[in-house]
């Protein structure tokens, strides 16, 4: 059975679908649509290994439904083209993008053409910003193969690759289309990946969702898939979705409410591009990000104690880091939080708890107290 979640957008709404083994039907998802009949699937080489060749046979084998002056025709499936990238977010550069330019190129991809994004955060981010700067835009279907992007990543059409002096500073908002999640892929996820997801689950759960966060609580363990039951998993899902489409729904393009999805992400990208994107993945460094976002809230007398153990226990429960990494210099993370997109007149924007469930976004908070938190890290 398939959950549909609708994010509601006043040019091109669109669905998340959710159910197992969809994978198999996404061609038939993608002919729903009406898009063009050029496809290019994109994905690095594990994933593709574990998951491209169902993918290019769903799409080869769908039955598409062409409209013509006096009736409708129906027509073989998608032509599809390939290209994998490495994973890591170090290669999220306009190097990769160039090579995603050239397969386009040489397969002729036009603007009624999709380009499919079938793995993590990184194929997808890179996937979304070649189909929003391709012809000026074309088509984009997110497939996320791990937890953070099937909750968060995926959707919402933000895009964009790294600079080397900051995460995701050259990007653009592009929605996809479509966004496809089959649970059953989180099966091949390294328990790595699968921590690192479960950062923006804890995320929804303090910002949007206190039941949520309720249900992450009463878990016994949250460090390994096989410790979660199958209704825990399909509630993280839904409900993590859910959080992220009505954000999304009511602030596209981040000019207020959406600022919010950006919790524990200021200092958690400051770490992760002062670490070289090789030492903590994304969600350890949104974990740590969290952990001195709930203490400058207390610092600042918005949160209470209790609540930020609450949140930092539920974070050791996951398996994810609470303190920074050795090393990491703390002058550098303050001239590194300048860079940060979120920067609004010279001032660093952070987003703040003040219970389970609710955060406040202020540009207010003093410097000292940013380095008093994070040498207590």
């Amino acid at each position: 059975m398939t959950s549909v979640i609708n994010v509601n957008l006043p040019e091109q709404s669109y669905e998340i679908a959710i159910a197992p083994s969809s994978l198999d039907q996404l061609g038939q998802h993608m002919a729903n649509l009406k898009l063009g009949k050029k496809v290019l699937l994109v994905s690095n080489p594990t994933i593709f290994k574990h998951y491209g060749e169902r993918a290019i046979t769903s799409l080869r084998d769908a039955t598409r439904t062409l409209s013509s002056a006096n009736a409708s025709l129906t027509s073989a499936g998608f032509e599809v083209a390939s290209c994998t990238l490495p994973p890591g977010e170090r290669y999220k550069t306009l190097n990769s993008i160039q090579k995603l330019y050239d397969i386009a190129l040489e397969n002729r991809l036009e603007r009624s053409s999709t380009m499919v994004a079938l793995g993590g955060g990184v194929i997808g981010d890179m996937t979304g910003f070649a189909a929003a700067t391709w012809l000026r835009g074309i088509n984009v279907v997110q497939v996320p193969t791990t937890l953070l992007a099937m909750v968060d990543s995926a959707i919402g059409g933000k895009t964009g690759v790294n600079h080397p002096h900051g995460k995701n500073l050259i990007g653009a908002f592009h929605q996809p289309r479509l966004v496809l999640i089959d649970p059953d892929v989180l099966k091949t996820l390294p328990m790595r990946e699968f921590r690192a997801g479960m950062a923006e689950v804890i995320k929804y759960g303090v910002i949007w969702d206190a039941e949520l966060f309720a249900q992450l609580e009463a878990s016994k363990r949250l460090d390994q898939l096989r410790y979660l039951k199958p209704e825990l998993i399909n509630n993280i899902l839904m409900r993590s979705c859910q959080a992220k489409a009505d954000v999304v729904s009511k602030d596209e393009k981040e000019g207020g409410l959406r600022a919010i999805l950006n919790y524990g992400h200021t200092i958690g990208h400051a770490v992760e591009s002062l670490t070289g994107y090789r030492l903590v993945n994304h969600g350890e460094a949104v974990a740590i990000g969290m952990v001195a976002a709930g203490q400058i809230a207390v610092d600042l007398g918005l949160w209470q104690k209790k609540d930020t153990e609450r949140q930092n226990a539920l974070i050791q429960k996951t398996g994810l880091p609470t303190q920074l990494p050795a090393g990491v210099d703390i002058e550098e993370i303050i001239q590194a939080l300048q860079l940060d997109k979120k920067v609004k007149a010279g001032k660093v924007r952070f987003v703040l708890p003040t219970e389970i469930g609710v955060v406040t976004v202020t540009d207010e908070v003093p410097s000292d107290i940013i380095r008093q938190v994070l040498r207590g890290m």
